[in-house]
């Protein structure tokens, strides 16, 4: 049998003598000492250390600034929790054209900038459009960090590039954009790192998919890494580390539903550019060693790229790394277009096993003939789903059709790496018999960090949407309407002094209405999105329905000038994360974290059973917990709550929407939504109340990763107890741990039939 991870890569471990092996090309690199290694914190500490433990040096009073031209450094207004301190925190802020002057030796360079779009010199953060160019190549046009970033569910970016430098200096321009009146340009970090040429063709062309032409990539290519999957952290290795060939996804056992199947995965990507795919190989399992064993095909954008891959044959030996590089074309059409990767048993050799395998894959955008590689700021799109992959299984369903895919969309990282920003959403699922793919997007990320960088999922609007759906009547009597002009009195016309925060929807501020009379919170739509409209409408009707003391109560709501904005009671104590974790906000006693499981059991219990139809919200997290100024915990954001099954039926079928780590497992395999599925994410909840860390932490060891498999673990051998937040040690009577422990434990059950209900968790 197939030695499976918690994640779904089959993990054998190779013999060390295996890797003597490499290709010449990949050992060069391997050994590859770079000859530049310019790390920059813009504006910030002569030099400071990032939780990888690099340390960055200021660009203050460096040689590298361009003389005579104006700049200012700042540091960030706000710091989302998921943002380290370095690079993040300071920046470098630019009126007019900045150009750093970087001196280099000639050769191909990583080029790594760094963003965080908070306010900066209290400017608006909205206001950050501007071009980088790097030479004579353009590496970003009126680009946006705050509108990539709200896109893309990130809290911040990094975009990498491969250039070669002919000259002595590699010079960095920043362009404020002439389109936006107030635009700015900003950087929070510069990275250069020369590199060895280990993506240049290695027979000098590479042939175009579905195409006889060929394509060079040489000296005059700049590329940019847009998706790079399964890799692990802090390897030097510059070809691939060995890790990444040390895991791999491949399709099952079962030959009959192998052909059934393609193993797919569906990429974002921008029109009109060229794209390198590099696929990574290397046959890992014990009982494939010769060739005709494993054999499929390989297709990109639905063409052939190449058929009849046999691994072995292209390596020579079982545990051989190899990869092999595909040039593929995006037409011209809409701004962006998804870019397919299957995968699909080849029969007519009669292989031993009908099945293929895939240990990585690097797409990396290629420089049009201008020397462009910008594209535009991404378009928000509809709310992608948070997937937990460390808990979905296959479900092996029969196709009806041989052309039915397995949808595996996310990235393959090592053992349980997972970047949620630049982050990477696994799901692990056969289509089943009903038709129904379970998919998420892949986000861009270096090899070797980019972990935990993302924002909890939620969609947005845009003017366009938002004025077509006016005047449909469908919040009309249901809650108090304002104007627009209004929500700016209530706001001090959005004062970025008072953001309280910003999430999927947009940002939240505080505000006073009745003449300053009462307080509330009041969250603006992304004018720039273009979704959001249901979850705004979602939100006004289920509040309007319910009215409970845990449950966070909706005041009005704003549909005009183009604006969608909901008004809400304002919690003085925020969210229930803002307590936990992360944060310099002192640590809740135990008894109150009890209070507020109670509190937010009781909301979620009075959803499941005390309004008129059953509500499930469908996204309970600390970030969705809010406490008032008595500390009362109160349920918020049902953006996505659905209405729950009729008396005749025992769950409601409907794609997976959710946030990272809290889904209902059984929800992602099944698609199908019960009062079950809340308690599964509550359960989730009472683990990181009594931990205090998040629910994904890729900073420690691998196994210990995932809250809730970490504490699953540790019940059974016997030392959850150890795992609590040190604050909490010895303060927890025995009894009173023991139960919360079993009932966290019976939320967290794999399958719905197995956890309690929320009155029986109350």
């Amino acid at each position: 049998m197939r030695n499976t991870n918690k994640l779904g890569f089959v993990s054998i471990p190779i013999p060390i003598i295996l890797y003597l092996a490499f290709t010449i090309h990949a050992t060069l690199a391997a050994n590859y000492v770079p000859t530049v290694k310019i790390v920059l914190s813009c504006g910030g500490p002569p030099t400071s250390t990032d939780t990888d433990g690099r340390q960055w040096n200021t660009d203050i009073g460096s040689k590298y600034l361009s003389a005579n031209v104006k700049s200012i450094t700042s540091q960030a207004a706000t710091q989302d929790p998921s943002v380290p301190s370095v690079p993040y925190m300071s920046a470098r802020v630019f009126p007019s054209t900045f150009t750093y002057s970087i001196p280099v030796v000639a050769g191909r360079k990583f080029v790594r900038l760094y963003f965080y779009p908070a306010s900066y010199a209290s400017l608006n953060g909205s206001d950050g459009v501007f071009s980088v160019t790097a030479g004579s190549y353009t590496l970003l046009n009126n680009f946006s960090a705050a509108q990539t970033t709200e896109a893309l569910n990130f809290a911040f970016l990094v975009k990498e590039y491969s250039i070669n430098v002919e000259g002595a200096t590699l010079d960095i321009s920043f362009v404020p954009s002439a389109k936006a009146p107030r635009a700015y340009a900003f950087v929070n970090g510069i990275e250069i790192v020369s590199m060895p040429d280990i993506y240049g063709s290695t027979d000098g062309t590479l042939r175009i998919v579905g195409q006889g032409a060929s394509f060079t990539i040489d000296n005059t290519t700049a590329l940019e890494n847009v998706y790079r999957l399964n890799y692990p952290a802090s390897m030097p290795t510059y070809v691939a580390p060995r890790d990444v060939y040390a895991t791999a996804r491949s399709m099952g056992p079962d030959p009959n539903i192998n052909l059934a199947y393609n193993l797919t995965w569906i990429f974002t990507v921008d029109s009109g550019f060229s794209y390198l795919v590099r696929l990574h190989f290397c046959e890992i399992e014990a009982n494939i060693t010769r060739i005709n064993q494993r054999v499929f095909d390989v297709f990109l954008f639905n063409q052939t790229a190449e058929p009849r891959v046999d691994v072995i044959s292209k390596a020579g030996l079982a545990g051989i790394p190899v990869y092999k590089d595909y040039l593929v074309l995006a037409p011209d059409g809409s701004p962006q277009q998804d870019l397919s990767l299957a995968l699909h048993p080849y029969t007519s050799s009669h292989p031993m096993y009908y099945d293929a395998i895939l240990n990585g894959v690097e797409i990396f955008k290629v420089n049009d003939t201008n020397g462009n590689l910008a594209g535009p700021n991404p378009i928000l799109a509809p709310k992608q789903d948070l997937i937990d992959p460390t808990r979905t299984r296959p479900s092996f369903g029969h196709g009806k059709r041989k052309n039915q895919k397995a949808i595996i969309i996310g990235v393959v990282t090592s053992g349980i790496v997972l970047a949620f920003v630049i982050g990477f959403f696994v799901v692990a699922s056969y289509r089943c018999q009903h038709g129904k793919d379970l998919s998420a997007r892949e986000v861009p990320s270096r090899w070797h960090q980019e972990h935990g960088h993302g924002k909890d999922s939620s969609a947005r609007g845009v003017p366009s949407r938002w004025h077509q759906e006016q005047g449909r009547g469908f919040t009309k009597k249901l809650c108090q309407r304002f104007s627009f002009a209004e929500i700016k009195v209530a706001t001090k016309d959005f004062d970025e002094a008072l953001l309280l925060g910003f999430g999927g929807f947009g940002k939240v501020y505080k505000g006073e209405i009745n003449g300053g009379a009462t307080k509330v919170a009041i969250k603006r739509g992304n004018p720039l999105s273009d979704q959001g409209v249901h979850e705004f409408q979602t939100e006004i009707e289920m509040l309007s329905k319910v009215r409970h003391h845990h449950v966070v109560s909706l005041i009005g709501y704003c549909e005009d000038s183009c604006e969608i904005i909901l008004v809400y009671d304002y919690m003085s104590h925020g969210t229930l994360r803002e307590h936990l974790y992360n944060t310099q906000k002192p640590p809740l006693p135990w008894k109150q974290r009890l209070e507020i499981c109670i509190g937010a059991a009781r909301g979620l219990h009075y959803l499941h059973t005390g309004a008129k139809h059953t509500i499930i919200h469908r996204d309970a997290k600390t970030t969705n917990i809010l406490l008032d100024e008595k500390w009362v915990a109160k349920v918020s954001d049902f953006g996505l709550s659905k209405i729950g099954p009729t008396l005749d039926k025992t769950h409601v079928t409907t794609v997976v929407r959710g946030s990272y780590g809290y889904l209902d497992p059984e929800y992602i395999l099944l698609q199908q939504l019960t009062e079950k599925s809340d308690v599964y994410s509550f359960g989730v909840v009472l683990f990181e109340i009594l931990c205090a860390r998040p629910v994904m932490d890729t900073s420690l060891p691998e196994e210990q990763v995932s809250l809730v498999e970490w504490v699953v673990h540790c019940q059974k051998i016997g030392i959850l107890d150890q795992m609590t937040d040190p604050y909490l040690k010895g303060k927890i009577a025995p009894e009173c741990f023991k139960q919360y422990a079993v009932t966290a434990m019976k939320c967290v059950a794999d399958q719905g039939r197995d956890r309690p209900s929320m009155a029986e968790v109350l």
